[in-house]
């Protein structure tokens, strides 16, 4: 029998200092050791980022997802971590992504500035399930643009 599937949504604010090429390398980093670090210990999810802030969803056993929210709030480029939401799940939402990373295109930025102007992008303001029903409209329809 599996382990029981838990999602963890949090966010945090941009603690990455430099121009716009020194935060591309980090977010490229950030995603490059999360794809290759995720699917060995069975993660999924979604990361957005916008006005400052860093929205993720992660999916996986309770002691994955744990674990890697604990390596995040250690990680020097992300601050005010916070924690929205932490629940069991029947299902991934994002089992293709070991981590997907939406709202940078500009097709994304267009897709997500209404909901970005009708909250200011407050993350806490929205929550754990608004920001996962974000991430999975942005990942649905990135997955159509790809197709």
């Amino acid at each position: 029998m599996s382990e029981p599937l838990y999602q963890l949504v949090y966010y945090s604010r941009n603690a990455i200092r430099g121009d716009e090429t020194a935060f591309a390398k980090a977010i490229a980093a950030i995603l490059t050791a999360s794809r290759r670090n995720n699917p060995l210990v069975g993660i999924t999810g979604a990361l957005l980022f916008n006005a400052g802030c860093f929205a993720q969803v992660l999916e996986g056993s309770l002691d994955a997802v744990e674990a890697t929210f604990e390596r995040i709030q250690q990680d020097e480029r992300h601050g005010d971590v916070s924690l929205l939401a932490l629940e069991p799940i029947a299902a991934r939402s994002f089992s293709n992504w070991a981590m997907g990373f939406v709202g940078h295109s500009r097709e994304n930025a267009d897709r997500f500035a209404a909901i970005g102007l009708d909250s200011g992008f407050d993350p806490e303001r929205l929550g754990g399930q608004r920001i996962h029903e974000i991430l999975r409209e942005l990942v649905i329809q990135e997955e159509v643009v790809a197709a």
